[in-house]
């Protein structure tokens, strides 16, 4: 090791008693050959003051959206397997790159893939969810003092070996995991915002940044919209604990948001923030016969097809008969299409429609759904806006509302604006 920065003293997973560090870089931060080199200027910093470090990179800039445009210009619907094929490459291509960057900058470093990282996940395909991780190819590299780059967004299936994804956001998970397998110290999530905010600050200017936040509302923000990190990483922080810290790769002195698991205390303010969705679509299944089983005979194949649904409402039954209406991903209106004549004719309704001109926006915050007035205000909100509220749905800390698309950047500045999230 002639010429590198000394192995650290103590290293990773409990051979002697440090916990590493697991830092993860989004597309962003590694879009060009001259971030990379940054991004190896920020791990052989980090590298310095802890006792291992795991790095785990997304592919670079808009690599995956050129492959995924690439595989539909040779197939309308590429077969899910081969696509998996082909978007894992991205990540893989980076993180040898990063680990060469280091090199050059006198850091001992190796990059591994998902299925050398010991990533174990679930036999599906563009949307695995990862069930183990084995990392003890990890922890070899570690205990030689060797910086770690692992590609994010992929596994594989144990038994078969078969390349998967995680979906989009797939690196945090990827990142999180690790975190929890290597029971680090924490995991560091840089992207290209300074942390988690009130709200969008490209749709809102006066948008504040969050100093922390806990496991429960994080979770809520990310499922409703808020982009910078993926609700699967926050629910596998939650259930081990992972300090999880998001930070800017372009303003690394700023100490960023952390994610954890908050003292129970009342919060002087209820609401902590608005996320919104533009790729939405809602489907309404006609003239439902209005009985028992109906509702399960048409979310089923939806679930049976990994599809997930929201926002449903089942209007009030006439003569027998009612509307039944919910959201999904954009991105799935494809599968939804196929399935729609089936669900049609099995529930025996009059038809379906699809309106792909809508979008959600939501209020979120511990407690809101009990609390008195913040409904309200939502609603006066909107209403004063001038914005329709066509659908609603809640849990204990988040209410949804969908919105016409063409109005969403409005809503989603009213509600700032009515929950003065501003003087946070």
């Amino acid at each position: 090791m002639t010429g590198r920065e000394p192995a650290p003293a103590a290293m990773a997973g409990g051979r002697s008693g440090g916990r590493p560090l697991v830092q993860k870089y989004g597309g962003t931060s590694v879009a060009t050959l001259a971030r990379i080199r940054r991004v190896a200027q920020l791990v052989a910093g980090a590298r310095r003051s802890a006792p291992g470090v795991v790095v785990v990179v997304s592919a670079m800039g808009e690599t995956t959206d050129r492959l995924q445009a690439q595989a539909h210009r040779l197939h309308s619907r590429p077969p899910a397997r081969e696509m998996d094929a082909l978007l894992a490459t991205g990540e893989t291509v980076c993180a040898p790159l990063l680990a060469i960057a280091l090199d050059a900058r006198g850091v001992a470093a190796v990059s591994l893939s998902g299925l050398q990282a010991g990533i174990r996940t679930a036999p599906h395909h563009r949307r695995a969810r990862i069930v183990d991780v084995v990392p003890q190819r990890i922890l070899d590299e570690l205990a030689l003092g060797r910086v770690v780059v692992v590609a994010g967004f992929q596994g594989v299936v144990a038994d078969t070996l078969e390349t998967t994804t995680l979906g989009r956001g797939g690196s945090d998970t990827t990142a999180v995991a690790l975190a929890a397998a290597l029971r680090a110290r924490a995991c560091e999530i840089f992207t290209d915002v300074r942390g988690v905010y009130t709200a969008d600050p490209r749709l809102v200017p006066d948008a504040r940044r969050l100093d922390g936040i806990g496991y429960e509302e994080m979770l809520e923000l990310a499922a409703v919209g808020a982009a910078v990190l993926h609700p699967r990483a926050v629910e596998i922080g939650a259930a081990h604990d992972v300090p999880i810290r998001v930070r800017s790769t372009f303003h690394p002195r700023d100490a960023g948001t952390l994610i954890s698991r908050e003292p129970p205390v009342e919060p002087r303010q209820k609401v902590r923030g608005i996320a919104h969705q533009e790729d939405v679509a809602k489907v309404t299944v006609v003239r439902v016969p209005d009985r028992p089983g109906v509702a399960a005979a048409i979310f089923t194949p939806l679930a049976e097809a990994g599809i997930s649904v929201d926002a449903i409402v089942q209007n009030v039954g006439h003569d027998g008969l009612t509307d039944v209406s919910f959201t999904v991903a954009a991105a799935d209106l494809d599968q939804v299409r196929e399935l729609l004549p089936g669900i049609v004719s099995g529930v025996g309704a009059d038809g379906a429609s699809i309106d792909a001109a809508i979008a959600k926006v939501s209020v979120v915050g511990t407690g809101v759904l009990g609390s008195p007035g913040v409904a309200a205000r939502m609603f006066r909100a909107l209403a004063e806006a001038g914005i329709n509220i066509e659908m609603i749905a809640a849990s204990e800390i988040r209410i949804t509302a969908t919105v016409p698309a063409a109005q969403l950047a409005d809503a989603v500045r009213a509600l700032h604006r009515a929950y003065e999230l501003e003087t946070i």
